[in-house]
């Protein structure tokens, strides 16, 4: 018999970034661009991505770990000011069990030399997952891949 339980956790990382605002919320919203940064286990076997970058569409990643188990993240696209902000909300399902809903926020501020980008995600882990701190350090290492990307699309090697 499944335990039914709702854990609540609010994740909040700030980035300072060195690109323009411009650039930093295209590698969110492009789906070429996004595909090359959004994960947080490189040796994970990509099994289908989509994105329709727009209030009201949907993205979807899905993957499977070294052991062939299916990691699953589907998300409705629910507000998006360019260059400033977006809003989804989005699931997490392991195999068929789905571990976790969350909203994510996502905000763009223009600084001198860079983006002040800030993530907020409110996640709700169900029925007895115990996440351990893996989605802040998973959101952590998507994060650090982004960074990464960022400079080796201002810096391509020739």
């Amino acid at each position: 018999m499944t335990t039914r339980s709702a854990e609540h956790a609010t994740l909040v990382i700030e980035r300072r970034l060195k690109a323009p605002v411009g650039r930093v919320f295209r590698a969110w919203s492009t789906p070429e661009a996004k595909r090359q940064w959004f994960s947080c286990h490189g040796e994970w076997v990509p099994l289908d991505y989509g994105l329709d970058f727009r209030p009201g569409g949907t993205e979807r990643n899905h993957v499977a770990d070294t052991d062939g188990l299916l990691h699953a993240f589907d998300a409705h696209y629910i507000d998006i000011v360019p260059d400033t902000r977006i809003i989804y909300a989005y699931e997490m399902t392991l195999g068929e069990r789905r571990i976790s809903a969350s909203l994510a926020t996502i905000t763009f501020e223009a600084e001198p030399h860079g983006t002040k980008m800030v993530f907020t995600e409110q996640v709700v882990f169900l029925d007895g997952y115990a996440d351990n701190g893996a989605r802040l350090q998973g959101t952590e290492i998507g994060l650090d891949n982004l960074e990464l990307f960022l400079e080796r699309e201002a810096n391509p090697i020739h």
